[in-house]
Protein backbone atom coordinates (compact mmCIF):
# COMPACT_ATOMS: atom_id res chain seq x y z
CA UNK A 1 0.00 0.00 0.00
CA UNK A 2 1.40 3.56 -1.41
CA UNK A 3 1.42 6.34 1.28
CA UNK A 4 2.38 9.90 1.53
CA UNK A 5 2.54 12.06 4.61
CA UNK A 6 3.45 15.50 4.60
CA UNK A 7 4.68 17.74 7.68
CA UNK A 8 7.04 20.94 8.45
CA UNK A 9 3.50 23.35 7.34
CA UNK A 10 3.08 26.28 9.66
CA UNK A 11 2.23 29.39 10.32
CA UNK A 12 5.02 32.23 9.11
CA UNK A 13 5.89 35.86 8.98
CA UNK A 14 6.24 36.56 5.13
CA UNK A 15 10.47 36.58 4.04
CA UNK A 16 10.55 33.15 6.32
CA UNK A 17 11.00 29.85 5.69
CA UNK A 18 9.70 26.24 6.18
CA UNK A 19 10.55 22.64 4.80
CA UNK A 20 8.01 20.78 3.84
CA UNK A 21 8.60 16.90 4.04
CA UNK A 22 6.71 14.00 2.30
CA UNK A 23 7.57 10.82 4.09
CA UNK A 24 6.67 7.68 1.28
CA UNK A 25 6.16 4.60 1.87
CA UNK A 26 5.21 1.67 -0.72
CA UNK A 27 6.97 2.90 -3.33
CA UNK A 28 10.80 4.29 -4.23
CA UNK A 29 10.95 7.87 -4.69
CA UNK A 30 14.21 7.52 -6.57
CA UNK A 31 11.90 6.08 -9.10
CA UNK A 32 9.23 7.73 -9.78
CA UNK A 33 7.87 11.14 -10.66
CA UNK A 34 7.78 13.30 -7.98
CA UNK A 35 5.96 16.70 -6.99
CA UNK A 36 4.63 19.58 -5.07
CA UNK A 37 1.14 20.99 -5.53
CA UNK A 38 -0.40 23.59 -3.35
CA UNK A 39 -4.20 25.27 -3.69
CA UNK A 40 -5.27 27.88 -1.89
CA UNK A 41 -9.52 28.46 -0.97
CA UNK A 42 -11.63 29.25 -4.11
CA UNK A 43 -8.28 28.46 -6.49
CA UNK A 44 -7.73 25.41 -8.84
CA UNK A 45 -4.22 23.31 -7.04
CA UNK A 46 -1.35 23.97 -8.68
CA UNK A 47 1.70 22.47 -9.52
CA UNK A 48 4.92 23.97 -7.87
CA UNK A 49 7.45 21.95 -8.43
CA UNK A 50 8.45 18.62 -10.19
CA UNK A 51 11.48 16.09 -10.02
CA UNK A 52 12.07 13.74 -12.24
CA UNK A 53 12.80 10.22 -11.54
CA UNK A 54 16.62 9.92 -9.91
CA UNK A 55 16.57 13.62 -9.21
CA UNK A 56 18.61 14.85 -12.55
CA UNK A 57 15.80 17.12 -13.39
CA UNK A 58 14.03 19.76 -11.18
CA UNK A 59 11.37 21.92 -12.86
CA UNK A 60 9.50 24.98 -10.68
CA UNK A 61 6.32 26.92 -11.54
CA UNK A 62 7.71 30.63 -12.34
CA UNK A 63 5.74 32.14 -9.54
CA UNK A 64 8.20 29.89 -7.23
CA UNK A 65 11.40 29.91 -9.28
CA UNK A 66 14.45 31.34 -7.44
CA UNK A 67 12.44 30.81 -4.06
CA UNK A 68 11.34 26.86 -3.85
CA UNK A 69 13.28 24.19 -3.91
CA UNK A 70 12.37 20.11 -4.65
CA UNK A 71 14.53 17.21 -3.55
CA UNK A 72 14.50 13.64 -2.19
CA UNK A 73 16.81 12.18 0.43
CA UNK A 74 16.71 8.45 -1.05
CA UNK A 75 17.70 6.76 2.01
CA UNK A 76 14.67 8.11 4.18
CA UNK A 77 12.55 7.56 0.92
CA UNK A 78 11.39 11.29 1.15
CA UNK A 79 10.12 13.81 -0.50
CA UNK A 80 11.25 17.45 0.55
CA UNK A 81 9.77 21.63 -0.51
CA UNK A 82 12.38 24.03 0.98
CA UNK A 83 9.98 27.41 0.69
CA UNK A 84 12.36 30.26 1.04
CA UNK A 85 11.22 34.13 0.83
CA UNK A 86 7.72 33.44 1.40
CA UNK A 87 4.84 35.51 0.66
CA UNK A 88 1.50 36.10 1.36
CA UNK A 89 0.59 34.28 -1.74
CA UNK A 90 2.03 31.29 -0.75
CA UNK A 91 -0.43 30.61 1.70
CA UNK A 92 -2.64 27.30 0.40
CA UNK A 93 -2.36 23.62 1.63
CA UNK A 94 0.69 21.73 -0.05
CA UNK A 95 0.09 18.31 -1.02
CA UNK A 96 3.36 15.77 -2.19
CA UNK A 97 2.09 13.33 -5.31
CA UNK A 98 3.81 10.26 -6.98
CA UNK A 99 3.54 9.22 -10.21
CA UNK A 100 4.83 6.35 -12.47
CA UNK A 101 8.54 5.84 -13.43
CA UNK A 102 8.64 9.11 -16.22
CA UNK A 103 7.09 12.14 -15.96
CA UNK A 104 4.78 13.04 -19.00
CA UNK A 105 7.34 15.95 -20.25
CA UNK A 106 9.35 18.40 -19.44
CA UNK A 107 8.15 21.28 -17.01
CA UNK A 108 5.96 21.50 -14.33
CA UNK A 109 4.05 17.55 -14.38
CA UNK A 110 -0.01 18.18 -14.26
CA UNK A 111 -2.17 16.68 -11.98
CA UNK A 112 -3.28 13.89 -14.54
CA UNK A 113 0.72 12.53 -14.09
CA UNK A 114 0.38 11.47 -10.59
CA UNK A 115 -1.15 8.54 -9.22
CA UNK A 116 -0.92 8.98 -5.19
CA UNK A 117 -1.43 11.68 -3.22
CA UNK A 118 -0.98 12.92 0.28
CA UNK A 119 -3.13 14.58 2.12
CA UNK A 120 -1.86 17.90 3.15
CA UNK A 121 0.01 20.10 5.15
CA UNK A 122 -1.40 24.03 5.68
CA UNK A 123 1.18 26.77 5.10
CA UNK A 124 0.25 30.03 6.19
CA UNK A 125 1.76 33.36 5.60
CA UNK A 126 1.24 36.34 7.51
CA UNK A 127 2.62 40.04 7.48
Amino acid sequence: QVQLVESGGGSVQAGGSLKLSCAVSGLRVSSRCMGWFRQAPGKEREGVATIFPGGGSTYYADSVKGRFTISQDNTKNTLYLQIDSLKLEDTAMYFCAAGGFFCSSRGIAPPSTYIWWGQGTQVTVSS
